[in-house]
């Protein structure tokens, strides 16, 4: 049995489309939408509404941690634009999901990312897709068990939840083979970004799932370029799958 898992697609459809090539199952871990490219301020939703120029500056805002200012420039570009703000981002991303959905292989076992729209899924997932949060699926024998989105942050993206209604989804699980989430376990190596320069918000819950459920596997993605993409916590190995939008690589899993 071997399954690719991928993670953070952020528009990458061309490499979506051959991501399941060799298994007999993928599974994808959210970010599925690009709003904005740290490493290419011409791509995505934002620059396309407000051009590469803006985008440069918020960018140098965020990755500033000035994210008083930064939402307030956004404030301003909407403004200046007259567009409505929900109804213009609601139609970039069904741009990008009506791609992104088509290009994923039977089957497919896919979670939100916090940068996600979990409402406008239904309409995308087509038969061979199936999406879960707080679920379980066998594959191979093996239990794997699904947990969606993202903690609340200061960049109030779009499923960011509270640390209880993360945690629920978590217990709800009870004991799986392969913990699967968007976000990382909140271990430090795991969650520190090397090149942002900060820390992304990991989960309590999943360390402490992790801890006393001892699953063979927490996978995750979310941060972009970890300190350390892999590493033990008791017995259980816990695996950044990687940045797949840049490298359009899944990483494998067989048994």
């Amino acid at each position: 049995m071997r399954v690719n898992v991928i993670s953070d697609v952020h528009g990458n459809a061309r490499d979506l489309a051959k991501a399941g090539d060799g298994a007999d199952a993928l599974i994808c871990l959210g970010d599925l939408v690009l709003f904005l490219d740290y490493a290419d301020h011409s791509r995505g939703i934002f620059p396309d509404l407000f051009g590469a120029g803006n985008a440069d500056r918020i960018v140098a805002l965020r990755t500033a941690r000035r994210f008083d200012e930064a939402r307030r420039f956004g404030r301003e570009l909407w403004a200046e634009s007259g567009l409505d703000p929900r109804t213009a981002i609601e139609q970039g991303v069904r741009r990008q999901y009506a791609e992104l959905f088509a290009a994923f292989p039977t089957p497919t076992y896919a979670t939100y990312g916090n940068v996600d729209i979990p409402d406008l899924w239904p309409e995308y997932a087509r038969p061979g897709t199936t999406v879960l949060d707080g679920d379980r699926v066998e594959l191979g024998g093996r239990v794997f068990g699904f947990v969606g989105g993202g903690l609340r942050t200061p960049m109030s993206t779009p499923y960011e939840i509270s640390d209880e209604e993360y945690a629920a989804k978590v217990e709800a699980l009870g004991e799986v083979d392969v913990l699967c989430s968007h976000i990382p376990p909140d271990v430090p190596e795991l969650t520190y970004d090397t090149v942002a320069r900060r820390f992304e918000r990991g989960s309590t819950a999943l360390l402490d799932a992790i801890r006393r459920t001892k699953p063979r596997y927490s996978l995750f993605g979310h941060v972009h370029q970890p300190l350390a993409r892999r590493m033990r916590v008791g017995a259980t190995e816990c695996v950044n799958v990687g940045h797949f939008a840049a490298t359009g690589r899944p990483w494998a899993m067989e048994w």
